[in-house]
């Protein structure tokens, strides 16, 4: 893997709360219009940039991009962003109930990403990739990370313990309660290692934000094309802005299921044919988590019930076809369901498990949804192997928290 440290662009320490912001795609223009108000300095003026149009402009038009430039432009003539005079590597920290994985940010490369050796496990969508592209070149920077993972590696745990070990550059509990430490890699020597240790590597992997992976890597792969006559490999270009995890420190979270009705099947009918496929146990009213792989969570009428898949219904030996939304997709919502396109049905919605279960009982108690159905999550071990095997996961499959916090530092492409 090619790695490098970079003059990343951040808000000065006293303001970083007020830049900082949650990534442009949790989140809809009206959220970020209200999580913006009264904030000139929020980071949603650059990544949503429409919150500064009345409502109802098209995030996608021209004045909005070029209205991305100009507050960028702003924010650092104003002092509100200032570039490191440096390259550095940075370390990020995220806590969330109690438990904190560690990251460090650098500069991935684009022709790693372009012969697979950052490695992908989800499909992309062109709309959304070109969304994100037209955002990377007319700012000519990657304004927001990109969440990689990587094999365990037992010398930078150390550089990470090392670094973390001093008073970080930033400190500071978000909104969501989250805890967010930032600290600055300016050792050379540790800058020299980690280049190096990430040179012995064979792969990393895209954990969140495949969209925002390839925008930054077709960008950079187009001004290489561009600049064909002069071109070194050593420009800015050649690399965009991401975290990366150690594989130990990152939870995958339950990415669970709603439908809006039961394909014309009364309950009795519904749970009489999910026998032929699972064991099915009434919990009764008291919420139930699946508590293994091939075990799923049932919420009809009112009442939790425990599937758990039969022997020979799925395949452990197929990387896709052990995964548990895989036989949720075949054994319920395909084969009972008719619910077959899970990008595009209008029957079934997808709830993150940072929600809880509780969610899920709540959208069928109110009669906006017939049944929810709770997923065990799939590990970092079959998300690797996976994307290993050069396989994509079925839709809506991995869910990441924490989300990384955006505007804690950004990538120039110009430098």
């Amino acid at each position: 893997m090619k790695v490098r440290p970079f003059k990343g662009i951040r808000p000065p320490r006293e303001i970083v709360e007020e830049v900082a912001s949650r990534p442009y795609d949790v989140l809809n223009s009206e959220e970020a219009r209200a999580e913006a108000e009264g904030n000139e300095k929020s980071l949603y003026h650059i990544i949503k940039p429409e919150i500064d149009f009345p409502v109802g402009t098209d995030e996608h038009s021209p004045e909005v991009y070029e209205k991305a430039v100009e507050n960028f432009a702003a924010f650092r003539s104003k002092g509100w962003l200032v570039q490191d005079s440096e390259p550095h590597y940075y370390i990020y920290a995220q806590t969330m109930d109690g438990r904190t994985q560690y990251g460090i940010v650098l500069g991935a490369s684009v022709e790693d990403y372009m012969t697979c050796c950052i490695k992908k496990h989800e499909l992309t969508r062109k709309d959304k990739e070109e969304d994100r592209m037209k955002h990377v070149r007319i700012n000519n920077a990657n304004i927001e990370p990109v969440f990689l993972a990587f094999p365990d590696n037992e010398v930078l745990e150390a550089i990470i313990a090392e670094v973390t070990s001093g008073e970080p550059e930033y400190d500071f509990i978000a909104p969501d309660g989250f805890g967010h430490k930032f600290w600055v890699v300016d050792n050379k020597k540790q800058i020299e290692t980690i280049s190096a240790e990430f040179e012995r590597m064979p792969a990393m992997y895209i954990a969140d934000g495949h969209h925002r992976s390839a925008a930054a890597a077709l960008v950079g792969h187009e001004k290489r094309q561009q600049n064909a006559d002069s071109h070194t490999g050593h420009e800015s270009y050649n690399y965009f802005l991401a975290v990366a995890f150690p594989a130990s420190h990152l939870r995958i979270i339950d990415y669970n299921r709603v439908v809006t009705d039961l394909n014309g099947l009364s309950p009795a009918e519904f749970l009489e044919k999910l026998e032929y496929d699972f064991i099915v146990e009434d919990k009764g009213t008291k919420v139930y988590r699946p508590a293994a792989l091939h075990n799923f969570s049932l919420y009809l009428e009112g009442h939790w019930y425990s599937l758990t898949a039969r022997e020979g219904t799925y395949d452990d030996s197929d990387p896709i076809g052990t995964l548990d939304v895989t036989v949720s997709s075949e054994l319920i919502l395909q084969k009972l369901l008719n619910i077959g396109d899970l990008r595009t049905s209008k029957r079934i919605d997808f709830v993150g498990g940072i929600r809880g279960l509780e969610e899920l009982k709540r959208r069928c108690d109110s009669g906006e949804m017939a049944a929810a159905l709770a997923l065990y999550p799939v590990s970092m071990k079959q998300l690797m192997d996976i994307a290993d095997s050069g396989a994509i996961m079925p839709p809506k499959t991995t869910w990441f928290e924490p989300k990384l916090r955006s505007g804690l530092v950004i990538h120039s492409l110009a430098d």
